[in-house]
């Protein structure tokens, strides 16, 4: 297992044009790992219902102005949980997010047997871990990285995601970037699972691509 962790701010080679601005929506940001296949998800929320590949596992979800906005539920005692269905194994994901009071908020893989890695994201910055395995007492949560950046409450940022192998790569519109490898992470992923507590988040601008194959990407 290694990882590195880079927390200064993004060259401009990383950027599809200029860097953007924390506080943009929908922000360009250009993956790390390799580059973009087919467009499987472009969603923005407009048909005021979440679509059929979404569902909520728990807390409260409801489409808003372009957006999902998600809270806890007292009455679960569980984190609200969005799902977005959507099997794949290398993939980049970008979407934009705005903490509205979330006590917490993080994006997470699962696998077909359970959790996998997630990406957790409070108004100081990044950390990347690999989920433990509740089914192996004596399995641990493995931190695999950190990065500083602020993401101040009441505006939007955007976060792009990429898994290519056992290698996860993370950036944020202010800077923010870690990249990290686990042998565990090379596996089929079931879908991206976006969690909060307390209220609330507001999510929107949603895409997702599946990764070139390797060759494609080398040429």
């Amino acid at each position: 297992m290694n990882f590195k962790v880079v927390s200064a701010i993004i060259p401009l080679a990383f950027t599809l044009s200029t860097v953007p601005c924390s506080g943009e929506k929908a922000a360009d940001l250009k993956p790390l790992l390799s580059p973009v296949g087919k467009l499987k998800v472009d969603e923005t929320f407009a048909g005021g219902v979440l679509p059929g590949s979404w569902g909520a596992v728990q807390g409260d979800w409801q489409v808003r102005d372009g957006a999902v906005v998600g809270k806890e539920k007292a009455s679960d005692n569980h984190p609200a949980v969005l799902f977005l269905a959507q099997t794949h194994r290398d993939s980049v994901l970008r979407f934009s997010f705005k903490l509205d009071g979330a006590k917490s908020f993080n994006l997470s893989y699962n696998h077909p047997k359970g959790h996998l890695f997630r990406v957790m994201i409070d108004e100081a910055g990044l950390i990347l871990s690999k989920d433990k395995d509740k089914k192996d007492p004596q399995s641990k949560a493995v931190t695999l990285g950190q990065a500083a950046g602020k993401f101040a409450p009441g505006q939007w940022h955007t976060l792009l995601v990429e898994t290519r192998g056992a290698k996860v790569a993370v950036q944020a519109d202010n800077g923010a970037k870690i990249e990290a490898s686990h042998p565990e992470l090379n596996v089929d992923k079931t879908g991206y699972r976006f969690v909060t507590r307390g209220e609330s988040v507001r999510l929107a601008d949603v895409k997702v691509w599946l990764a070139e194959p390797a060759k494609t990407a080398a040429k």
